[in-house]
């Protein structure tokens, strides 16, 4: 995974994140070990609380637009975003 974010590590820190990554796991294990057989699904937490959700309207609405969407870029070009450089395969 290092490999495809472009990150490189020293051994001891590859170490230290299996050691990590040990532990999530185990956890992970321990969490399986509860019977949630008498649990019923959710979707979400305001599922069934209509009075109470904070959902807003679903409506359609008209799009915002490039020349909106990039009026106080500081960079711009294109009808894109610009942005430097900061990554570089080598």
């Amino acid at each position: 995974m290092a490999d495809l974010a472009n990150l490189r590590f020293s051994d001891e820190e590859v170490k230290k994140f299996a050691r990590d990554l040990d532990g999530i796991l185990g956890h992970i294990d321990k969490l399986n070990e509860l019977d949630t057989s008498n649990v019923e699904p959710m979707a979400q937490v305001l599922y069934t609380a209509d009075e109470t959700a904070t959902l807003r309207e679903d409506r359609e609405r008209p799009p915002l637009g490039n020349e909106l969407a990039l009026a106080n870029a500081p960079l711009k070009g294109a009808g894109y975003f610009k942005v430097p450089r900061i990554i570089e395969r080598q």
